[in-house]
């Protein structure tokens, strides 16, 4: 019996001056009960997923959703963290609590403040989540840095994949341009993401700013609980199945380029469906950089190791392809607030499969995949989602 997602709720993704994590946790909690027609006191416990790791002051967040209504009060709560797979993290834990019959209804939060800092603030910040030995040498532009390394070694043995890379931007932000929940809803165009500009500056090459997602605020939240009782519930989603692989944190030692974590959870979790990647009408993935959606392609058994390229240069990934990837403009639109992303990725997902995600919607889904990453190919969270039937 698999956990299913019976309401959801999702703010808007950006620069949100007069919202603070408090104020974006109850939003988010308050929307995601009424949408899965709940009272709060059908709550039988709340995790929140909250990276923070110095964001902001208020580090102690497992206990905010209580504020919607004192019926909550003394009801188990927990904050999870998981780099930038805490979301995720937190609706597997979700999960494995309705599983263990301890919990029939579980609110899942995934929320981050970070624009009230500045990039070279918020650089070191996300860099904790690198091993510490290695921070070090990570160089000032942050993980955007550390992926641009990685780019430059994959361009070093499969050639210079410039054109793909800014191919996979121009795409995320044609898709952004549908989803009214995103930081950016602009298609920027192949042109404007393909060259350095004034206004497309290279970041550390061969990342522009086009090929970083967005430092910003943001929550999203949903309701799990188990399949009989979702059976009853006016829409429900199922987690066909889902798994978190975890590799060690250190970079030195591993190698980067196979990606083995992310294929390792790719492998797993289509396995534990009992299905192929051909089954899939749609990904949702963490592109967190744009190097690293090509490489994803290959983690998933898109295209073997080397060839990530061909998935979007043959338009396989765009919205009309075999396999639309990023239909929501995944975090290079949407913006990546932490722990709010993985809760996102579901929640666009769940609005997919239920015909209700608008400009966004593709023909007809019926079972999708999630792919959420923490840190260098460290935490590594697959699921596969599909209508409760």
């Amino acid at each position: 019996m698999s956990a299913c997602i019976i309401g959801w709720s999702h703010s808007r993704f950006g620069k949100l001056p007069d919202e603070n994590v408090e104020s974006l946790v109850m939003k988010v909690a308050r929307d995601a009960l009424a949408d899965a027609e709940l009272d709060a006191a059908d709550v039988d416990e709340i995790i929140v997923g909250h990276f923070n790791a110095g964001l902001s002051n208020q580090d102690f967040s497992a206990s905010l959703p209580m504020q919607i209504d004192p019926v909550l009060r003394f009801k188990p709560a927990s904050r999870v963290e998981n780099a930038c797979a805490t979301g995720s993290t937190a609706i597997l834990h979700a999960g494995r609590a309705i599983a263990a019959k301890q919990a029939r209804h579980v609110l899942v939060v995934g929320v981050e403040k970070m624009t009230h800092l500045s990039s070279a603030e918020v650089g070191p910040i996300l860099l904790k989540a690198l091993h510490e030995p290695e921070q070090a040498n990570a160089g000032k532009m942050g993980f955007g840095g550390v992926f641009a390394r990685v780019a430059q070694a994959y361009f070093q043995t499969y050639g210079d994949q410039s054109e793909a890379i800014a191919r996979i931007a121009a795409k995320n932000h044609a898709n952004g341009a549908r989803n009214p929940y995103a930081h950016v809803q602009k298609d920027l165009g192949y042109e404007f993401c393909r060259f350095e500009s004034e206004r497309n500056p290279m970041i550390e090459a061969p990342l522009k700013r086009t090929d970083c997602s967005m430092i910003t605020d943001g929550a999203a939240a949903v309701v799990m609980t188990d399949e009989a009782t979702a059976r009853t519930a006016n829409k429900a989603i199922r987690i066909r199945a889902s798994n978190l692989v975890s590799d060690v944190l250190p970079v030195v030692g591993r190698d980067l380029l196979a990606f083995e974590g992310p294929r390792e959870a790719w492998k797993r979790t289509l396995a534990d469906a009992g299905l192929a990647l051909h089954d899939l009408d749609f990904v949702e993935t963490h592109d967190c950089f744009t190097i690293a959606e090509l490489m994803e392609y290959e983690a998933m058994g898109l295209t073997p190791q080397g060839r990530g390229a061909q998935a979007i240069l043959e338009g396989w990934t765009q919205r009309d392809g075999k396999l639309p990837v990023n239909p929501s403009g995944g975090l290079k639109a949407k913006g990546h607030p932490i722990g709010a992303t993985g809760v996102s990725m579901h929640v666009m997902t769940a609005m997919q499969l239920t015909g209700s995600a608008g400009d966004m919607q593709l023909e007809s889904p019926e079972v999708a995949g999630i792919f959420n990453m923490g840190g260098m190919a460290v935490a590594n969270y697959c699921a596969i989602l599909e209508p409760l039937k």
